[in-house]
């Protein structure tokens, strides 16, 4: 593995405003796998450990990486980290005032990123890509890729510094249990037979861990990712995030035009939770999800949705952003603001989702 850039090597950029045009994770999602589609989707061996080479080619360092596509943001201790568009990492140690651009080994799209601690987190994209931190996301190095398997991961969880699990396209299920140094293909753990995509993967209080995809695929596993079983779900549309709360055993799905659903028992049981807009019923598509610090939840997606709730999601509050820019991810920042990801980059946001000035 070669030796990983120094921090402070990218430009600091400093925050502005910027009218994007409309877009959300999901729709990213589902043309990226639609152009895969197309492809045999026969299964397909990975290697065990594919380490970084030489000759690495890294992300294209730019004062308007901030305005690019972000897809993720997550906190490494005080620190945001958000990813993207082009292998473009930016990390902001002033709470989202500024951002400074890290070298990173990949010029292809990220699509998660998550932190298990202040210091160690991981990022994965297209290429099935898998990059790794231990500074808290000033510096990256790829630990694993598959060019020939030509589709992306999705999501990323770690239980601890140790251990971890990667899911993507075609129900893949990628894990390693020493840091990353090497990851293996467990997707036949999961009984996906039809291999439907997985989008999202989380941790459930108490219980276990959940996926959930396409077709409104969901699986569960009560020994934190040993064996899955597959649930049945109350919705047929494509999910594409799952989040626990502050409860035991309790998460919400999330997905196409406004799709929410939570369940109190791990997923065997599931109500919809109704949600209303200043302009009615939400059709959106929901697409990043954050459990904060008091236990409020924090959903954003399509349309400038922000859904803030303070009951353990048995209710949200309804906040569609007037520019419209679709989110993709969602993180706290100090007191009750918010770091707001998607199309056109990284903002800074009040409490409900609306611009500071707004308050």
């Amino acid at each position: 593995m070669s030796e990983p850039v120094m921090a402070g090597t990218g430009p600091v950029i400093q925050m502005g405003a910027k009218r994007p045009s409309a877009f959300h994770r999901g729709v990213l999602r589902t043309a990226a796998l639609s152009l895969i589609g197309v492809l045999s989707a026969t299964a397909i061996v990975l290697p065990v450990h594919a380490a970084q080479s030489a000759d690495a080619v890294y992300s294209i360092q730019s004062t308007k990486a901030q305005h690019g596509l972000m897809l993720d943001v997550a906190q490494a201790g005080a620190r945001l980290v958000a990813v993207g568009d082009r292998g473009h990492i930016l990390y902001s140690d002033d709470q989202g005032q500024s951002w400074t651009q890290a070298k990173v080994p990949t010029r292809q799209l990220l699509t998660a990123v998550y932190f298990v601690d202040a210091s160690h987190g991981w990022a994965v994209g297209h290429d099935a890509q898998i990059l790794v931190s231990s500074d808290a996301g000033a510096t990256w190095t790829k630990q694993y890729e598959d060019l020939k398997r030509e589709a992306p991961l999705l999501d990323v969880w770690f239980k601890d510094v140790s251990s971890g699990y990667a899911v993507g396209a075609y129900g893949a299920l990628l894990a390693t249990t020493d840091g990353g140094k090497h990851w293996e293909d467990v997707s036949d753990r999961i009984d996906n037979e039809d291999q439907y995509h997985f989008n999202g993967i989380a941790a459930v209080k108490d219980a276990g861990l959940f996926i959930v995809g396409e077709q409104g695929s969901m699986f569960r596993s009560a020994d934190w990712g040993q064996t899955w079983e597959r649930v049945d779900g109350p919705y047929e549309g494509s999910l594409f995030g799952v989040v626990g709360t502050a409860q035991a055993s309790t998460l919400l799905a999330y997905g196409l035009r406004g799709n929410l659903y939570r369940s109190s028992d791990f997923g065997s049981t599931w109500e919809k939770v109704e949600l209303k807009g200043a302009r009615g019923s939400l059709e959106f598509g929901l697409s990043g999800a954050t459990l904060l610090k008091d236990g409020s939840l924090v959903l954003v997606g399509n349309g400038g949705s922000v859904l803030r709730s303070s009951d353990d999601g048995r209710s949200f509050r309804v906040y569609n952003r007037p520019d419209r820019i679709s989110l993709a991810g969602v993180a706290a920042k100090d007191g009750d603001e918010l770091i707001l990801v998607g199309q056109g980059g990284v903002r800074v946001a009040a409490a409900t989702g609306a611009e500071r000035s707004q308050q």
